[in-house]
């Protein structure tokens, strides 16, 4: 199985939170991993976030920054082309759909048709397992 990783689950085991063991059991059961660029953004952004509000110590902050990195090394990372970013801001099935969802969806939609394979859908937040469902990407959802 190839499975597209959206921030939301990502940063759910990245930061230990509840589902995480649950969400690392999917990404290592995957043939390949797949995310959008914006999901390593996204996913780096929280950290500094952590960081600056001295959520976490240094040491801490420095693992999973490392954690990070070590898993981006072994997935593909699409970047935001002007493809992606057409279809992002176009209708979605139901609306509203917020921007950085509309970029997740758009991206996992994009590689599933020039897969021409279901592209499992992994994710931890509901509104974004709702817009997918809408747009009839397969979901791994680990909302809790």
């Amino acid at each position: 199985m190839i499975a597209y990783a959206e921030s939301s689950a990502v940063l759910r085991w990245l930061f230990n939170e509840p589902a995480g063991e649950e969400i690392i059991d999917h990404l290592r059961g995957a043939r390949k991993v797949v995310c959008s660029r914006l999901t390593l953004i996204e996913c780096q952004r929280a950290v500094r976030r952590a960081a600056a509000e001295s959520r976490m110590s240094e040491a801490d902050l420095g693992d999973l920054r490392a954690v990070l990195a070590q898993a981006a090394a072994r997935w593909a990372v699409v970047e935001l082309s002007r493809d992606v970013a057409e279809r992002a801001a176009a209708r979605f099935p139901v609306e509203p759909v917020r921007t950085l969802d509309a970029v997740h969806l758009a991206s996992a939609i994009d590689i599933q048709d020039a897969m021409g394979i279901p592209l499992p859908f992994i994710t931890a937040d509901e509104r974004q397992l709702a817009a997918a469902r809408d747009c009839k990407l397969e979901t791994i959802a680990v909302v809790r």
